[in-house]
């Protein structure tokens, strides 16, 4: 089997067993037992095969608890960040998972052993309620503990079973681990795609990610950093993982959520895609009044896709207007729309190599008042030195057609660029897509700075400050008029027929309406 059909067998059986084990449970409701079960078993192989090392006569899991010295212990989560014991290990509770009347308990006891091994280590906050959604007792999975332990149990056997390779002897590789990888992402996708409006929130479809990373690590062959303000399940921050070599981004994924689920889906996440604990730092909390990370700013690279117009407190605190991140803009981003609190706040963190490329909704390109003098302080300074505007029909939870606002302070010279690149897409079942021939077209342009009819244009600083700022890529670049072409000429010759051929049939009914009239007549 090719690892194309691997992947595409592994993606069906998993999506199967998600919706076999739920029984009634809402998928949603029950997504985080599968994508728990699914981190267990690969922290548990990952585990195993570190202590196992390359000698294929230790076999970790059929070890007594007994021989782990306090010293191995130590050394383990010094490098891993975690401890799991032999008898802990996930292949060890599912194969009795069946016949294990307190499984549950169990389950419990484990997870709370493995977020407690990291206490007092540097890897403690990030191991710290790893698990703390994967609920034992909750009442989503039965009413006894019988039918607890009988959905757990069905839930932990359905992702033992899938075929990730043979992980004996140390073989734990690069293969595998994209394969949990791409697993834990597939899972979310769909879940988000059936999440409805919430979906959104917490993943960005892969082939958009892919575009972002490319835009904010463009022409860099290293970053220090890479960063996502609102970092949902961490996707964005991932594509820029696939996209480089590990070793080119060099202190590693940053990232805030709000969400405390979300959260914790992406510190496992970063796990899954073998991400140590000390090459990450996802933290919880509101981005906007409760920043995280401004000791560790300038980021060279940044990603986000932030929530659309949510309301934030702005105003209403007062002191807001002296943070250094919206004070220089001289204005506060609306109460009703934080749209441009998340731009200011992923510009004050942008170092003066690096870009950010930051999904927007529309409307903050074109609106008035605040929104406007936000973006003339952007324009003369500089900053901004792409707007894209995508397909509708892209993301989960919302069909409009969004844009990509990329900023720079390293531009090299103050002119704007403007994409339109609504046009290209692959429409499939429930969602739009970018091919990555479609990407290729957009990096292409964005390099070139090219102006190409109907595609792109760069417009000079004086036009975009003549024109109130307005940044809407419509404003600049005019669609193509797909409208078919008349001839004038010809449609009136077409016209002049017509008409003389009307004029013939009026006359020809006009005389049989005579005839018949005379016919009455003489009658």
């Amino acid at each position: 089997m090719s690892s194309i059909q691997q992947r595409a067998e592994l993606q069906r059986r998993i999506w199967q067993i998600a919706n076999d084990v739920r029984g009634a449970v809402d998928g949603w409701d029950f997504k985080q037992y599968v994508l728990g079960s699914l981190f267990y078993r690969f922290i548990s192989e990952n585990f195993a095969a570190y202590i196992e090392g390359d000698d294929d006569s230790i076999n970790y899991a059929e070890l007594p608890d007994s021989v782990i010295t306090p010293d191995i212990k130590d050394d383990a989560i010094k490098t891993k960040g975690y401890f799991i014991y032999p008898s802990q290990l996930f292949a060890k509770v599912a194969a009795k998972a069946n016949t294990n009347e307190s499984l549950n308990t169990d389950l419990a006891a484990i997870f709370a052993a493995i977020e407690a091994s990291a206490n007092g280590y540097p890897s403690e906050q990030d191991i710290k309620g790893l698990f703390a959604d994967f609920d034992t007792t909750s009442n989503r999975l039965g009413n006894t503990v019988k039918d607890k332990n009988t959905r757990l149990a069905a839930v932990l056997k359905g992702v033992a079973e899938l075929d990730f390779g043979d992980l004996h002897g140390g073989d734990f590789d690069a293969s595998h681990i994209d394969l949990f990888g791409d697993a834990y992402e597939f899972l979310i996708s769909n879940y988000a795609a059936n999440a409805g409006k919430s979906g959104g929130e917490f993943f960005t479809p892969q082939h958009v990610s892919k575009l972002i990373a490319q835009l904010a690590m463009h022409g860099q062959t290293s970053v220090n950093k890479i960063y996502d303000p609102a970092c949902g399940s961490g996707s964005l921050l991932l594509q820029a993982k696939k996209h480089f070599d590990a070793h080119i981004i060099e202190d590693g994924f940053y990232g805030q959520e709000i969400n405390h689920t979300t959260y914790n889906l992406a510190r496992m996440n970063m796990f899954l895609h073998n991400i140590n604990y000390d090459k990450f730092n996802i933290q919880l909390g509101n981005t906007l009044i409760d920043p995280h990370f401004s000791d560790e700013k300038p980021f060279d690279a940044i990603v986000s896709n932030p929530p659309y117009s949510v309301k934030w407190i702005g105003s209403d605190d007062p002191t807001l207007i002296n943070d250094e991140r919206f004070a220089p803009a001289g204005v506060l981003a609306p109460k009703s729309k934080a749209d441009f609190a998340f731009v200011l706040h992923a510009l004050s963190y942008l170092s003066a190599k690096g870009r950010a490329a930051i999904v927007c909704f529309p409307g903050i390109f074109y609106r008035g008042g605040a929104e406007q003098k936000i973006r003339q302080y952007l324009v003369d300074n500089n900053y901004v030195e792409t707007v894209i505007s995508l397909a509708p029909n892209l993301f989960f939870g919302t069909t409009i057609a969004v844009n990509i606002l990329v900023l720079s302070k390293h531009k090299a010279d103050t002119r704007t660029q403007f994409i339109d690149a609504s046009g290209l897409f692959k429409k499939e079942t429930n969602n739009n897509v970018l091919l990555d021939t479609h990407i290729e077209q957009i990096m292409a342009v964005f390099d070139s700075k090219a102006n190409i009819e109907h595609f792109a244009q760069s417009v000079p600083f004086e036009q975009v400050a003549a024109n109130d700022y307005n940044l809407s890529v419509s404003s600049y670049v005019e669609a193509k008029d797909t409208r078919e072409a008349v001839d004038i000429a010809q449609l009136n010759a077409e016209l002049k027929t017509t008409v003389a051929r009307i004029d013939k049939l009026r006359k020809e009914i006009d005389a049989i309406v005579a005839e018949i009239e005379g016919a009455e007549v003489n009658g």
